[in-house]
């Protein structure tokens, strides 16, 4: 592996299967990720790691080896959409039916429950919550056992998000957030996301922490220097992670910048093509070429080749 793709080895036996007309494909789930970003001028303290000083950071974690889907890969905070993120809940910033037109979706209950999936989930990985008591403000600590013991609730799912702004007093500020991009699994993988990637800047007074136990490290790093890591073959990556950061890289002087660039980011879904040459099956990703792979179409003969 010359860079840090990741690519199980159960791959290429998909794929084939996938080509044959073998492999039942499995639809996908909504979820959502989010690049949380600050500026790094003055680096930072505690345990969390840095990397480079100076310009804007985005806070990345890494999977365990022992998970089932991309274990050692670096990743965002987010994960799948729960049911009870589509019950109205206390809201500020753009609309419900505006976020169904920005993310391309038909229904606005089902836009606000990705724009809740995406709250949720920083919260419950990274400790880090996009809401406050008011339309204008967010709030600035989220430490202490009690706000502990709503975080381990709402991972639990024994806590409904909207339960949980309601009883706090809260309103979710979707103004935080803008839309990246948006990427599916690959038909041939058995667990399957249509997933949306946001960007929001780190709110004042909050700091991020490694409160997901399926993460077993967490670092503050210039989108450059992860692609960068990536492109050595240290930091191991999905496709969506390392197209994303190469994106924000343009846009890296201040979050406030990369925030504005949102808005004209293009959100039609990429979704990897496999595709039968002669005795070969072709492997790529719409738009990405440099995710291309080669993989017999016979008898498997060790993995892809690029």
């Amino acid at each position: 592996m010359s860079n840090g793709q990741w690519y199980p080895p159960e791959w290429p036996d998909r794929i084939r299967a996938l080509a044959d007309g073998s492999l039942a494909v499995v639809p996908p789930k909504r979820a959502a990720t989010v690049m949380l970003l600050r500026d790094g001028a003055h680096g930072t303290h505690g345990a969390e790691g840095t990397h480079g000083v100076g310009g804007t950071q985005v806070h990345m974690l890494r999977r365990r080896t022992s998970m089932a889907f991309a274990g050692g890969a670096y990743a965002y905070p987010g994960g799948g959409v729960d049911p009870r993120d589509r019950t109205p809940v206390r809201w500020a910033g753009p609309s419900p039916a505006d976020w169904a037109a920005r993310l391309g979706v038909a229904d606005p209950a089902e836009a606000q429950a990705v724009v809740c999936a995406a709250v949720r989930e920083t919260y419950e990985e990274a400790g880090v919550l996009l809401a406050g008591p008011t339309a204008g403000s967010v709030v600035a600590d989220t430490t202490g056992d009690d706000w502990e013991a709503d975080r381990a609730a709402l991972v639990a799912r024994e806590l409904a998000f909207a339960e949980f702004l309601d009883r706090r007093g809260l309103v979710l500020r979707s103004d935080l957030l803008e839309a990246w991009a948006r990427w599916i699994t690959p038909e041939f993988e058995p667990r399957r996301y249509d997933t949306w990637f946001f960007v929001a800047a780190l709110p004042e007074g909050q700091r991020t922490r490694n409160a997901s136990t399926e993460a077993d490290r967490t670092v503050w790093i210039r989108p450059a220097d992860a692609a960068a890591g990536y492109d050595r073959g240290e930091l191991l990556m999905m496709p969506p992670t390392i197209a994303t950061l190469r994106a924000l890289a343009r846009y890296a002087t201040t979050p406030a910048a990369a925030l504005d660039a949102a808005r004209d980011q293009d959100l039609t879904p990429v979704l990897a093509e496999a595709r039968l040459e002669g005795d070969q099956v072709i492997l790529s990703w719409p738009g990405h070429d440099e995710f291309t792979k080669r993989v017999s179409a016979q008898t498997p003969t060790g993995g892809p080749s690029a």
